[in-house]
């Protein structure tokens, strides 16, 4: 980290389990400064079940919020917020990532024509058209996996039920899910992770998978670094 280095902005959700390394919510996954501004109401299930467009303004004036206190660009920790993309975008004048969704065009592009996008999410019973169409990805080819059944994640993650997290049994859970993709999709190119909760867990995720791996952690990096360009000797 070095003087003057720009910080992103990242819109919270009111959760309250711990964010291990890895996490966009713990500062150490960073080498450059982050401001985090949590939403008051923004449940986990408000934002990924209900999709609630009641959160639109709140969302949008915390956006405001933080690039008053100087954030040079804002990303998200929930990949669900892509519905509030274009809302998100226009309520500020700096780059606004609401989701790691948003690089699933430029992954397609990346890949062989007879080729999917893996996408692990959150819930995959509440992801929709909607939300791939809020970044002009509803034609992608994808094989989805969610995590909604899963008991650890369900608990802590979806409900809220407690703060403490068995970090092994989640990767146990993560690691048997994405089995699973890899199972039902053998013409998996990449993988794009939407639940930002699961970013911790990305290193094994891609020794089990053997494919390049995308997350919310790798997108902020990238646009952190098209921020403070320096001059090559």
């Amino acid at each position: 980290m070095t003087a003057g280095d720009p910080p992103i902005g990242v819109l919270c959700l009111e959760t309250i389990f711990t964010k291990i390394p890895g996490h966009i919510r713990n500062p150490s996954t960073f080498d450059f400064p982050v401001l985090y501004q949590v939403v008051e109401g923004a449940t986990a299930d408000r934002v990924v079940t209900q999709g609630d467009p009641r959160l639109i303004e709140p969302f949008c004036q915390a956006a405001a919020d933080l690039q008053a206190r100087g954030a040079a660009a804002i990303t998200s920790g929930c990949g669900f917020l892509v519905l509030f993309q274009a809302e998100l975008a226009a309520a500020v004048s700096i780059p606004v990532f609401a989701s790691s969704l948003v690089q699933l065009p430029m992954v397609h592009r990346m890949l062989q024509p007879q080729q999917k996008v893996g996408l692990l999410v959150a819930n995959q019973t509440a992801l929709t058209t909607r939300h791939l169409a809020a970044i002009g990805a509803q034609d992608v080819p994808v094989g989805i996996a969610g995590m909604q059944d899963q008991r650890e994640f369900r608990e802590v993650m979806l409900q809220g039920q407690r703060a403490e997290l068995d970090v092994d049994q989640l990767e146990r859970e993560v690691l048997s899910v994405v089995a699973g993709l890899a199972n039902d999709h053998a013409d998996l190119g990449a993988l794009v992770i939407e639940c930002t909760d699961l970013v911790p867990f990305a290193q094994p995720i891609q020794q089990r998978l053997g494919l390049p791996v995308f997350d919310i952690v790798t997108l902020t990096t990238m646009v952190h670094a098209t921020l403070c360009r320096h001059r090559y000797s």
